[in-house]
Protein backbone atom coordinates (compact mmCIF):
# COMPACT_ATOMS: atom_id res chain seq x y z
CA UNK A 1 0.00 0.00 0.00
CA UNK A 2 1.02 3.58 -0.65
CA UNK A 3 -0.55 6.41 1.37
CA UNK A 4 -0.56 9.36 -1.04
CA UNK A 5 -1.74 11.96 1.48
CA UNK A 6 -0.25 12.29 4.96
CA UNK A 7 0.10 15.58 6.86
CA UNK A 8 3.16 14.25 8.65
CA UNK A 9 4.45 17.75 9.43
CA UNK A 10 1.39 18.35 11.62
CA UNK A 11 2.28 19.10 15.25
CA UNK A 12 0.08 16.21 16.42
CA UNK A 13 2.89 13.91 15.23
CA UNK A 14 5.72 15.78 16.95
CA UNK A 15 5.90 13.56 20.02
CA UNK A 16 6.00 10.17 18.26
CA UNK A 17 6.67 10.60 14.54
CA UNK A 18 9.23 7.76 14.47
CA UNK A 19 6.76 5.39 16.10
CA UNK A 20 4.04 6.42 13.62
CA UNK A 21 6.37 5.53 10.74
CA UNK A 22 7.29 2.22 12.39
CA UNK A 23 3.61 1.31 12.75
CA UNK A 24 3.01 2.26 9.11
CA UNK A 25 5.75 -0.12 7.98
CA UNK A 26 4.28 -2.88 10.16
CA UNK A 27 0.93 -2.27 8.43
CA UNK A 28 2.62 -2.81 5.03
CA UNK A 29 2.60 0.84 4.00
CA UNK A 30 5.47 0.74 1.52
CA UNK A 31 5.74 4.47 0.86
CA UNK A 32 3.90 7.65 1.62
CA UNK A 33 3.57 11.12 0.23
CA UNK A 34 3.89 13.88 2.83
CA UNK A 35 1.61 16.79 1.97
CA UNK A 36 3.06 20.28 1.61
CA UNK A 37 0.42 22.89 2.43
CA UNK A 38 2.48 26.09 2.49
CA UNK A 39 6.12 27.09 2.04
CA UNK A 40 7.21 26.26 5.59
CA UNK A 41 5.34 22.93 5.72
CA UNK A 42 6.78 22.01 2.31
CA UNK A 43 10.29 22.67 3.63
CA UNK A 44 9.55 20.52 6.68
CA UNK A 45 8.19 17.76 4.44
CA UNK A 46 11.43 17.76 2.44
CA UNK A 47 13.47 17.48 5.66
CA UNK A 48 11.39 14.50 6.76
CA UNK A 49 11.92 12.85 3.37
CA UNK A 50 15.69 13.30 3.71
CA UNK A 51 15.53 11.56 7.09
CA UNK A 52 13.55 8.67 5.57
CA UNK A 53 14.85 8.24 2.00
CA UNK A 54 13.10 5.82 -0.35
CA UNK A 55 10.14 5.65 2.03
CA UNK A 56 8.87 9.22 2.34
CA UNK A 57 8.24 11.45 -0.65
CA UNK A 58 6.36 14.74 -0.66
CA UNK A 59 4.52 17.50 -2.44
CA UNK A 60 5.41 21.18 -2.41
CA UNK A 61 2.66 23.73 -2.63
CA UNK A 62 0.29 26.22 -1.06
CA UNK A 63 -3.14 25.12 0.15
CA UNK A 64 -6.02 27.51 -0.63
CA UNK A 65 -6.39 28.15 3.12
CA UNK A 66 -2.87 29.64 3.05
CA UNK A 67 -3.22 31.67 -0.15
CA UNK A 68 -3.53 35.01 1.68
CA UNK A 69 -0.08 34.44 3.22
CA UNK A 70 1.68 33.66 -0.08
CA UNK A 71 4.34 36.30 -0.74
CA UNK A 72 5.19 37.69 -4.15
CA UNK A 73 8.07 35.25 -4.57
CA UNK A 74 6.10 32.11 -3.74
CA UNK A 75 6.48 30.58 -7.20
CA UNK A 76 10.26 31.08 -7.23
CA UNK A 77 10.45 29.44 -3.80
CA UNK A 78 8.27 26.50 -4.87
CA UNK A 79 10.39 26.10 -8.00
CA UNK A 80 13.51 25.81 -5.83
CA UNK A 81 11.85 23.38 -3.43
CA UNK A 82 10.65 21.22 -6.31
CA UNK A 83 14.25 20.72 -7.42
CA UNK A 84 14.61 18.30 -4.50
CA UNK A 85 14.27 14.76 -5.82
CA UNK A 86 11.82 13.79 -3.06
CA UNK A 87 9.25 16.34 -4.32
CA UNK A 88 6.95 14.36 -6.60
CA UNK A 89 4.03 16.76 -7.13
CA UNK A 90 2.92 20.37 -6.84
CA UNK A 91 0.27 20.79 -4.17
CA UNK A 92 -1.77 20.57 -2.13
CA UNK A 93 -3.29 23.34 -4.21
CA UNK A 94 -6.74 24.29 -5.40
CA UNK A 95 -9.80 26.23 -4.31
CA UNK A 96 -11.86 26.11 -1.11
CA UNK A 97 -14.96 28.30 -1.13
CA UNK A 98 -16.41 26.39 1.83
CA UNK A 99 -14.33 27.81 4.63
CA UNK A 100 -12.88 30.83 2.81
CA UNK A 101 -9.80 31.15 5.03
CA UNK A 102 -8.29 33.12 2.14
CA UNK A 103 -10.04 35.43 -0.32
CA UNK A 104 -11.37 33.88 -3.51
CA UNK A 105 -9.18 36.28 -5.49
CA UNK A 106 -5.98 35.17 -3.75
CA UNK A 107 -6.96 31.51 -3.88
CA UNK A 108 -7.51 31.75 -7.63
CA UNK A 109 -4.26 33.61 -8.27
CA UNK A 110 -2.13 31.25 -6.19
CA UNK A 111 -3.79 28.16 -7.65
CA UNK A 112 -3.35 29.37 -11.23
CA UNK A 113 0.32 30.02 -10.57
CA UNK A 114 0.89 26.53 -9.19
CA UNK A 115 -0.90 24.87 -12.12
CA UNK A 116 1.41 26.74 -14.49
CA UNK A 117 4.41 25.74 -12.37
CA UNK A 118 3.43 22.06 -12.56
CA UNK A 119 3.37 22.33 -16.34
CA UNK A 120 6.74 24.06 -16.35
CA UNK A 121 8.32 21.40 -14.11
CA UNK A 122 6.42 18.48 -15.66
CA UNK A 123 5.14 17.41 -12.24
CA UNK A 124 1.72 16.03 -11.24
CA UNK A 125 -0.82 18.18 -9.43
CA UNK A 126 -2.14 17.20 -5.99
CA UNK A 127 -5.47 18.97 -5.86
CA UNK A 128 -7.88 20.30 -3.23
CA UNK A 129 -11.42 21.38 -4.01
CA UNK A 130 -14.34 22.25 -1.75
CA UNK A 131 -17.53 24.01 -2.90
CA UNK A 132 -15.64 25.47 -5.86
CA UNK A 133 -15.86 22.80 -8.53
CA UNK A 134 -16.72 24.88 -11.60
CA UNK A 135 -14.13 27.58 -10.92
CA UNK A 136 -11.53 24.89 -10.05
CA UNK A 137 -12.21 22.84 -13.15
CA UNK A 138 -12.15 25.92 -15.40
CA UNK A 139 -8.58 26.69 -14.26
CA UNK A 140 -7.46 23.09 -14.76
CA UNK A 141 -9.11 22.42 -18.12
CA UNK A 142 -6.45 24.02 -20.37
CA UNK A 143 -3.75 21.99 -18.57
CA UNK A 144 -5.31 18.52 -18.51
CA UNK A 145 -2.95 17.25 -21.22
CA UNK A 146 -0.01 19.45 -20.18
CA UNK A 147 0.83 17.94 -16.79
CA UNK A 148 1.77 14.28 -16.27
CA UNK A 149 -1.12 13.51 -13.87
CA UNK A 150 -3.78 15.15 -11.71
CA UNK A 151 -4.97 13.71 -8.39
CA UNK A 152 -8.22 14.91 -6.86
CA UNK A 153 -7.12 14.54 -3.23
CA UNK A 154 -9.68 13.48 -0.62
CA UNK A 155 -12.53 13.41 -3.11
CA UNK A 156 -15.91 14.13 -1.49
CA UNK A 157 -17.80 15.55 -4.47
CA UNK A 158 -21.00 14.43 -6.15
CA UNK A 159 -21.61 12.04 -9.03
CA UNK A 160 -21.43 14.68 -11.77
CA UNK A 161 -18.17 16.06 -10.38
CA UNK A 162 -16.70 12.58 -10.15
CA UNK A 163 -17.61 11.80 -13.75
CA UNK A 164 -16.10 15.11 -14.94
CA UNK A 165 -12.87 14.32 -13.07
CA UNK A 166 -12.73 10.83 -14.56
CA UNK A 167 -13.52 12.10 -18.06
CA UNK A 168 -10.64 14.56 -17.63
CA UNK A 169 -8.27 11.68 -16.87
CA UNK A 170 -7.80 12.49 -13.18
CA UNK A 171 -6.93 10.02 -10.44
CA UNK A 172 -9.30 9.96 -7.48
CA UNK A 173 -7.97 9.98 -3.91
CA UNK A 174 -10.23 8.29 -1.36
CA UNK A 175 -9.75 8.69 2.40
CA UNK A 176 -11.38 7.47 5.59
CA UNK A 177 -14.33 9.71 4.70
CA UNK A 178 -15.66 6.59 2.94
CA UNK A 179 -15.66 4.79 6.32
CA UNK A 180 -18.07 7.30 7.85
CA UNK A 181 -21.61 5.93 7.68
CA UNK A 182 -23.00 9.39 8.52
CA UNK A 183 -21.11 11.90 6.37
CA UNK A 184 -19.73 9.46 3.81
CA UNK A 185 -22.84 7.74 2.48
CA UNK A 186 -23.07 9.90 -0.65
CA UNK A 187 -19.44 9.07 -1.42
CA UNK A 188 -20.03 5.36 -0.81
CA UNK A 189 -22.87 5.46 -3.34
CA UNK A 190 -20.66 6.74 -6.18
CA UNK A 191 -17.33 5.03 -5.38
CA UNK A 192 -18.26 2.03 -7.59
CA UNK A 193 -18.06 4.40 -10.58
CA UNK A 194 -14.30 4.77 -10.09
CA UNK A 195 -12.26 2.37 -12.26
CA UNK A 196 -9.59 0.60 -10.20
CA UNK A 197 -6.89 1.94 -12.49
CA UNK A 198 -7.86 5.52 -11.51
CA UNK A 199 -7.98 5.01 -7.75
CA UNK A 200 -5.39 6.06 -5.17
CA UNK A 201 -5.77 5.69 -1.41
CA UNK A 202 -4.81 8.03 1.40
CA UNK A 203 -5.40 8.69 5.07
CA UNK A 204 -5.08 12.52 5.15
CA UNK A 205 -3.73 11.86 8.67
CA UNK A 206 -4.05 13.22 11.31
CA UNK A 207 -7.55 14.00 9.98
CA UNK A 208 -10.43 11.71 8.91
CA UNK A 209 -9.82 8.74 11.18
CA UNK A 210 -11.84 5.79 9.81
CA UNK A 211 -14.93 5.24 11.97
CA UNK A 212 -14.74 1.51 11.22
CA UNK A 213 -11.64 0.90 13.39
CA UNK A 214 -12.26 -1.77 16.00
CA UNK A 215 -11.54 -1.58 18.83
CA UNK A 216 -12.07 2.16 18.67
CA UNK A 217 -8.71 3.91 19.20
CA UNK A 218 -8.22 6.04 22.31
CA UNK A 219 -6.94 8.97 20.26
CA UNK A 220 -8.93 10.73 17.54
CA UNK A 221 -5.68 11.22 15.61
CA UNK A 222 -5.53 9.36 12.32
CA UNK A 223 -2.27 7.81 11.15
CA UNK A 224 -1.01 5.92 8.08
CA UNK A 225 -1.24 2.50 9.76
CA UNK A 226 -5.04 2.85 9.54
CA UNK A 227 -4.99 2.85 5.72
CA UNK A 228 -6.07 -0.85 5.62
CA UNK A 229 -9.50 0.23 6.92
CA UNK A 230 -9.93 2.42 3.83
CA UNK A 231 -8.84 -0.54 1.68
CA UNK A 232 -11.36 -2.86 3.35
CA UNK A 233 -14.28 -0.50 2.80
CA UNK A 234 -13.31 0.23 -0.81
CA UNK A 235 -12.92 -3.45 -1.63
CA UNK A 236 -16.44 -4.09 -0.30
CA UNK A 237 -17.90 -1.21 -2.29
CA UNK A 238 -16.07 -2.09 -5.51
CA UNK A 239 -16.69 -5.81 -5.25
CA UNK A 240 -13.04 -6.81 -5.52
CA UNK A 241 -10.53 -8.46 -3.19
CA UNK A 242 -8.43 -6.35 -0.85
CA UNK A 243 -5.31 -7.76 -2.49
CA UNK A 244 -6.45 -6.71 -5.96
CA UNK A 245 -7.24 -3.22 -4.69
CA UNK A 246 -3.89 -2.93 -2.92
CA UNK A 247 -1.93 -4.09 -5.96
CA UNK A 248 -3.74 -1.78 -8.38
CA UNK A 249 -3.66 1.33 -6.18
CA UNK A 250 0.03 0.72 -5.41
CA UNK A 251 0.75 0.54 -9.13
CA UNK A 252 -1.34 3.65 -9.76
CA UNK A 253 0.45 5.66 -7.07
CA UNK A 254 3.89 4.49 -8.19
CA UNK A 255 3.06 5.53 -11.75
CA UNK A 256 1.59 8.92 -10.85
CA UNK A 257 4.36 9.95 -8.48
CA UNK A 258 7.23 8.14 -10.23
CA UNK A 259 8.02 5.91 -7.27
CA UNK A 260 10.26 2.88 -7.52
CA UNK A 261 8.56 -0.18 -6.03
CA UNK A 262 11.02 -3.05 -6.10
CA UNK A 263 8.96 -5.63 -4.26
CA UNK A 264 5.37 -6.86 -4.66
Amino acid sequence: MIDVGVNLTNSRFDKDRAEVLARAKEANIRAMLVTGTNIEESKQAILQCRQNPNYLYCTAGIHPHDADQADKDYLDTLYQLAENDCVRAIGECGLDFNRNFSTAENQTRVFQGQVELAQQLNLPLFLHQRDAFQAWFKILKPYLDKVPALVSHCFTGNKNELLQCLDAGMYIGITGWVCDERRGQALRDIVPLIPLERLVIETDAPYLTPRTIRPKPKSSRNEPSYLPYVVKMLAELLGCSELELINQTTNNSAKVFNLSMNNG
